[in-house]
């Protein structure tokens, strides 16, 4: 399936390996140790040792595998949307924090694949629409990228802020560019909130465009205090079947803890 150019931006955007690692897993990589953080500390302002000790590590997400973000986050300087207004929410999609955080890490969450319910058929017996729907299948995991960032006093509320001024503004949809990889998006819509945290923004962009239809991407931005924990999910098969997903419920629920 070709990809419309907001999914193409996005897939690059949320770090150019979400589709890699639907098929192949979070790798070998060892994240960081969970260490032994308070979840309280997040209403004061972390430095980037202890964000790493707060963040979902291996064994905290029930069915995913949790590893560093394949290719990492890419620089503020490099993800441009063409109205600057829209920045923030693009800025999300990439896993980037909005405002000005003094520190951030991240990570990655992969569903893990489901079991068969019977011998996989060889490539050579399939017509090309089984073969579509098997790939499909195969494709129909949700890929997570969490990133926590501390903020000075106020700076989570005004970066949060920024981010729902942004989903308000852009109702219509931008273009934006990463790494030269452009891409559009035909219309933003908030939605419903996990109601972990203080304080949160939820929202879907959506490439209505597309030869293959409307694909959307979900994210979610809570603030726990001083610190706000982005989320970023991508589910390439959903997309293609046109079956709904959101924001991975069990890696906001498994973050939300760490954060308490």
């Amino acid at each position: 399936m070709k990809r419309s150019s907001g999914v193409r931006l996005c897939a690059t955007a949320a770090v150019s390996v979400l589709s890699l690692a639907l098929v192949t897993g979070c790798g070998d990589a060892k994240p960081d140790a969970p260490g032994t953080a308070s979840g309280k500390d997040a209403a004061k302002t972390l430095g980037a040792a202890e964000l790493r000790k707060l963040i979902i590590a291996k064994g905290d997400v029930p069915g995913h595998e949790v590893g560093p973000v394949e290719g990492g986050v890419p620089d503020r300087s490099k993800v441009k949307a063409g109205n600057a207004e829209c920045e923030p929410v693009l800025e999300a999609f990439t896993g980037i924090a909005p405002g000005a955080p003094v520190a951030h890490t991240s990570r990655m969450a992969t569903q893990e694949k489901k079991t068969p319910t019977a011998e996989p058929s060889s490539p050579e017996d399939l017509t090309e629409g089984a073969l579509k729907d098997e790939f499909t299948k195969a494709m129909d995991l949700d890929v997570t990228v969490v990133t926590l960032a501390s903020y000075e006093e106020g700076g989570a509320e005004r970066g949060l802020a920024s981010l729902q001024d942004a989903v308000k503004a852009c109702t219509g949809g931008f273009s934006g560019e990463q790494d030269g990889e452009k891409g559009k998006f035909t219309k933003v819509t908030a939605e419903k909130p996990s109601g972990t945290g203080d304080a949160s923004v939820a929202f879907t962009a959506t490439d209505e465009d597309s030869e293959d239809g409307a694909l959307p991407l979900h994210s979610e931005v809570v603030r726990h205090g001083r610190t706000l924990a982005v989320y970023t999910t991508v589910n390439i098969g959903a997309m293609m079947s046109k079956k709904p997903y959101t924001v991975s419920a069990p890696v906001v629920k498994a973050q939300a803890a760490k954060l308490k």
